[in-house]
C-alpha cells in the first residue's frame, strides 16, 4: 500500500495529533511504530485495527513500522503462528520492509540489563512459588506484602540469577522481581516478575535459555532498542505504563520511547479472547483458525472478506480512548459495501426444484446474454444456456401462497431473468407429499424478459438450465455465537448449533466453474460466496462470504 493509499485510508485521532505535534515540534525527526504480537495464535480483527493504526501512521507520517515478534512464552509459541502473523498482515496490505525483529533477538542484552537491575538494588531472586506471590501481591483496596526473599545481598542475587539461566533450577523454583514497592496503588508496581525459569526449546533459539523475560521487561527494552517513537498499545496496558516507564528509567537504553494506549475492538456476538478462539479449534467447535465463522484474519480471508473492506472498517470505527462494542453490523456493511461494486454477477440456484417447460420443444437449447455487472458495462455479458429442462430455487414456489406471495405458484406467471415468462400449470409430488417438480409454459414473445403486449409480472426469478449447470457444494456459515454478548467464561453454552448450513445439490452455472478464481461473485438474489479452498475440479465449494441485506438480527433471533 502506498502512503497516499494509507493517508486516504485514515481519519484523525488523539493519536496521529501527537504524533503531528511531535513532528511540529522537532521532538522527532522520524515515527517509528510497531506491532508486537505473541506467536501463540493466529490473528484476529482485534488485532486489524492494532496493524492498521501502527501501519498506517507509520505509512501516513514517512516513517517505519516494524513487525517484532514478543516471543518470550517458548511454551506457547509455534512456527505455525509466526508464518501465518507475516502472511496475514501482508494480506492486509502493509509491509515491513527489512524492519523484522524478535524480543529473542535481545535476549542476551536484556539478560545483562537486568543483571544491572540486581547491581543496583532494583531486583531480586525470590524463592517463593506463583502461588505465594499471588497471594502476597494484595488487592485493590489492600496493599501487598514483602517477600521474605526481598532483602538478599547483591552478591547472593547475581549468584541465583546466573545459576536460574545456567539451568540448575527446575520450572518454578525462582523468579526475578523487581524491587518497587508492595504498598503501591498500582497493582503492576508491587514488585512484578522479570524472569521466570522455563525449560522449553524456543523456535529460535533452541535450548540455549533456560529463563526467559516477562512481557512487561521485554516489551519497553524492546521498542528501546529499535528507537521506537510511539509505543501504542491497548487499554489493558494502561496500568502496565508505570513499569514500562520505571524501567526505561533505570536502565541504559539507547532511547525513551512513550506509550499511548487506545481502545480494543470489541464487537457484537464475537470473542476475540485468545484462549477462547484457541479453546474453540482444540475443542473441535470449528474446522481449524481459518473456518469462516472464526473472526481471525485468516477465516475472514477465506470466507472471501476483502482486506479493503476491513481497512474501511477499522476507519469508521476510529481510534478512541474509551472501550465500547461494535455492532458487527458496521463490518457486515463495509464488506457489502465494496463487494457490491467489484463482484462479478452469476446465477447459482441453492435449493433446486426442477422445472419441465412443456411448450418447450425437446432436444432444443438457446443462449441468452446475461450481463457480468448491472453497473460497469466494461464487466461485458456472458452466454447462458435455456432449454427445456430447468431448476428454480425452492423458495420461489408455494403451492398455497399467502396473499403478498409474488413468485411462482399455480397459475402465475413469472419472468425468469434473462429469458422468458413462464407460468405454473401443474405440480408432481413424491409419495411423501412433497413437491419434486413443476410443469410450466413458456411464452416465447417474451424472450429477454419483456411481453409484447405490455402486460406486467411481479417477480423476477433466477434460474439455471438442468442439462447445463453444474452440481455444487455451498456452506453458509450464520454467527458462530447466539447472543450479541457471549459469555467468554463459559462460551460453549453460548454458541450457535445451526452455525453451518451445507447445501450439497445445488447447482451453478458453468461460468463459476469454468474459472479457479478466488475473486468473490455475487449469486443473483442470494449473496456474495467465494470459492473455498477444500473446493476441487470434480467437486466445487463455495462459501458464502455475506447475504444480500442485513439479515445479522434475523439469523440470531434478534439482536435482544
Amino acid at each position: 500500500m502506498t502512503a497516499e493509499t494509507a493517508a486516504a485510508e485514515t481519519g484523525r485521532d488523539f493519536i496521529r495529533d501527537i504524533v503531528q505535534a511531535d513532528l511540529d515540534t522537532g521532538k522527532y525527526r522520524e515515527i517509528v511504530t510497531r506491532f508486537p504480537p505473541e506467536p501463540n495464535g493466529y490473528l484476529h480483527i482485534g488485532h486489524a485495527k492494532s496493524i492498521a493504526l501502527n501501519f498506517g501512521i507509520a505509512q501516513e507520517f514517512a516513517g517505519r513500522c516494524h513487525l517484532r515478534f514478543d516471543d518470550t512464552n517458548p511454551t506457547r509459541e509455534e512456527q505455525e503462528y509466526i508464518d501465518s502473523i507475516q502472511a496475514d498482515v501482508r494480506w492486509l496490505g502493509y509491509d515491513w520492509g527489512t524492519d523484522l525483529y524478535y524480543a529473542s533477538d535481545y535476549f542476551e542484552r536484556l539478560y545483562q540489563w537486568a543483571e544491572g537491575l540486581i547491581r543496583d538494588g532494583h531486583a531480586y531472586v525470590d524463592d517463593q512459588s506463583q502461588e505465594e506471590i499471588r497471594l502476597a501481591r494484595g488487592t485493590l483496596t489492600e496493599p501487598g506484602r514483602n517477600s521474605p526473599f526481598r532483602d538478599r545481598s547483591i552478591e547472593e542475587n547475581l549468584d541465583l540469577f546466573r545459576r536460574m539461566k545456567a539451568g540448575e533450577f527446575p520450572n518454578g523454583a525462582r523468579v526475578l522481581r523487581a524491587r518497587i514497592d508492595m504498598s503501591s496503588g498500582n497493582i503492576n508496581l508491587r514488585d512484578p516478575v522479570l524472569y521466570r525459569i522455563l525449560h522449553a526449546t524456543h523456535p529460535r533459539t533452541g535450548d540455549a535459555w533456560s529463563i526467559y523475560p516477562s512481557y512487561d521487561y521485554a516489551h519497553g527494552q524492546s521498542d528501546a532498542i529499535e528507537g521506537i517513537t510511539h509505543s501504542i498499545c491497548t487499554l489493558e496496558f494502561e496500568d502496565h505504563r508505570p513499569l514500562y516507564e520505571w524501567l526505561l528509567d533505570r536502565l541504559p537504553v539507547p532511547s525513551k520511547p512513550r506509550q499511548y494506549e487506545f481502545a480494543r475492538l470489541n464487537l457484537t456476538y464475537t470473542l476475540l479472547s485468545k484462549r477462547v478462539l484457541t479453546e474453540l479449534v482444540r475443542g473441535g467447535h470449528v474446522a481449524g483458525w481459518d473456518d469462516p465463522r472464526m473472526p481471525t484474519i485468516a477465516g475472514l480471508k477465506r470466507r472471501g472478506v476483502p482486506p479493503a473492506a476491513i481497512r474501511e472498517f477499522v476507519k469508521r470505527i476510529g481510534v478512541a480512548k474509551a472501550n465500547s462494542v461494535v455492532d458487527v453490523g458496521m463490518l457486515e456493511f463495509c464488506i457489502r459495501e465494496l463487494l457490491n461494486k467489484s463482484s462479478l454477477r452469476r446465477m447459482a440456484v441453492l435449493r433446486p426444484l426442477k422445472v419441465v417447460i412443456e411448450n418447450y420443444p425437446d432436444g432444443r437449447s438457446e443462449e441468452l446474454d446475461a450481463v457480468n455487472h448491472p453497473d460497469d458495462p466494461a464487466a461485458g455479458t456472458r452466454k447462458i444456456a435455456f432449454g427445456r429442462e430447468l431448476y428454480i430455487e425452492r423458495d420461489d414456489f408455494m403451492e398455497n401462497p399467502p396473499k403478498k406471495f409474488f413468485r411462482l405458484s399455480p397459475g402465475t406467471e413469472v419472468r425468469l431473468r434473462y429469458a422468458y415468462f413462464i407460468k405454473c400449470t401443474g405440480v408432481i409430488k413424491d409419495a411423501a407429499g412433497e413437491v419434486v417438480e413443476l410443469r410450466c409454459s413458456y411464452d416465447p414473445a417474451t424472450r429477454g424478459g419483456n411481453a409484447p403486449d405490455g402486460r406486467k409480472v411481479k417477480a423476477t426469478m433466477h434460474w439455471l438450465s438442468a442439462a447445463q449447470s453444474l452440481p455444487a457444494e455451498i456452506r453458509i456459515y450464520h454467527p458462530l455465537f447466539a447472543k450479541p454478548n457471549p459469555d467468554a467464561a463459559n462460551f460453549v453454552a453460548d454458541l450457535n448449533p445451526q452455525s453451518l448450513e451445507v447445501l450439497a445439490d445445488a447447482r451453478i452455472e458453468p461460468a463459476i466453474a469454468a474459472t479457479n478464481s478466488s475473486d468473490v461473485v455475487q449469486f443473483e438474489r442470494q449473496g456474495y460466496f467465494v470459492r473455498d479452498a477444500d473446493s476441487t475440479p470434480d467437486h466445487p465449494v463455495f462459501t458464502r462470504t455475506i447475504g444480500l441485506r442485513d439479515t445479522f438480527a434475523k439469523e440470531v433471533g434478534g439482536k435482544g
